[in-house]
């Protein structure tokens, strides 16, 4: 399994999100800076710090034009539970099969046993500019992602102002 690297562009892929609609990712490419993150399950502790870490910050990713998603191999029942349970305010994506993971190349844990915790950072073009992959560090997935959408930000205000 090929894993994407810095540079590589977000491959075009179509989920059910967690109220059944689907969701292209080529709808919103181009519309807004991305932030894509797999986790391993819902409901677990550390998925649970991890999106509802998310969720308390969303104000800033949405204040600087990123849109957050979350994807993982749960079906959209289990994802809508989550996101009512937790209060999630953005996208989560039922990837069922795994074949949006595996068309990342998301690693699973260092044992095998669990799904990876990758974060990935795209700017509006769909060209992903980091990744973070961390299954304990799960609160810095959500600080690295803002940290480089900042940073996209303020050079974006650089390069038009």
């Amino acid at each position: 399994m090929k894993s994407l690297k810095v540079g590589d562009m977000i491959p075009e892929f179509s989920l059910p999100d967690q109220n059944g609609n689907i969701f292209h990712i080529r709808d919103v490419i181009g519309m807004k800076q991305l932030v894509i993150f797999f986790y391993p399950q819902d409901g677990s502790l550390y998925c649970t710090r991890e999106a509802c870490y998310f969720r308390d910050i969303s104000d800033v990713f949405d204040e600087n034009d990123a849109l957050v998603i979350g994807i993982s191999g749960q079906s959209v029942e289990s994802h809508k539970e989550f996101a009512e349970m937790n209060r999630l305010n953005y996208t989560l994506l039922s990837d069922k099969n795994d074949e949006v993971r595996k068309l990342f190349g998301v690693p699973p844990d260092m044992f095998g046993l669990i799904a990876g915790r990758v974060t990935y950072v795209a700017d509006r073009s769909g060209r992903i500019v980091y990744i973070f992959n961390s299954q304990t560090k799960v609160q810095k997935h959500a600080d690295e992602a803002l940290k480089i959408i900042l940073l996209l930000r303020k050079k974006g205000m650089a390069a038009t102002g």
